[in-house]
């Protein structure tokens, strides 16, 4: 249990010093003492359904003009060989996040679906748990897919939680009240997006 832990965290830190390089712009040789101190900032943009060759700078022939994307690939570092134990969004949410196998999770197919429980357990070591121990101010913006836990009116689970295309679906979640166990608590000082576009309740949400 105890490596096991060590090689996530090493996952993670590794991960996110990655990322830090990915777009990092370039910098001058000559540095002040103040700069040095600074450290990187790091943005990780997730996009679904993006192919490899739809970027102009991993496919010169590609028809979709991607210039801010071209540029933030030359001024930093381009990774080209990546893997993913899942095509579809929950399972990777999650691994990104975590840097665990995603279906050491409860989740053992497919995704959530609406107002599904939180996936990440509370204790478990994220991103950005990581980053704000070294002192980052942390943000996740768009879509979470990775569940909450849902106030409602009468104590129940929410109407149609894990189903779709259920009538009155999430009629009796309690929006008075904040929504517990999402992103801020799993290592984000901020949130503003929405739990899946596609799916109930089809709202923004801030926070909590």
């Amino acid at each position: 249990m105890k490596d096991d832990l060590i090689g996530r965290r090493g996952f993670l830190r590794s991960l996110g010093l990655g990322l830090g390089a990915l777009l990092v712009p370039r910098l001058s040789p000559v540095r002040s003492q103040d700069q040095e101190k600074q450290p990187p900032n790091i943005v990780y943009i997730l996009a679904d359904d993006m192919g490899y060759g739809d970027l102009a700078c991993q496919n010169p022939e590609s028809k979709i003009p991607t210039p801010h994307l071209d540029k933030l690939a030359s001024e930093g570092i381009r990774f080209t060989d990546a893997h993913s134990p899942s095509a579809v969004c929950t399972p990777t949410r999650y691994g990104i996040l975590t840097g665990r196998y995603c279906w050491r999770s409860r989740l053992k197919k497919s995704v959530l679906w609406p107002w599904d429980r939180p996936l990440i357990e509370a204790e478990r070591l994220t991103v950005g748990k990581l980053l704000k121990d070294h002192g980052y101010h942390t943000a996740c913006i768009g879509k979470w897919h990775l569940g909450w836990d849902w106030p409602t009116t009468d104590g129940k689970e929410p109407i149609g939680m894990g189903k779709t295309n259920v009538k009155n679906s999430g009629a009796n979640v309690d929006f008075k009240k904040p929504i517990a166990n999402g992103p801020t608590t799993r290592g984000f000082d901020y949130y503003f997006g929405t739990a899946v576009p596609n799916f109930p309740p089809y709202c923004f949400i801030e926070n909590q």
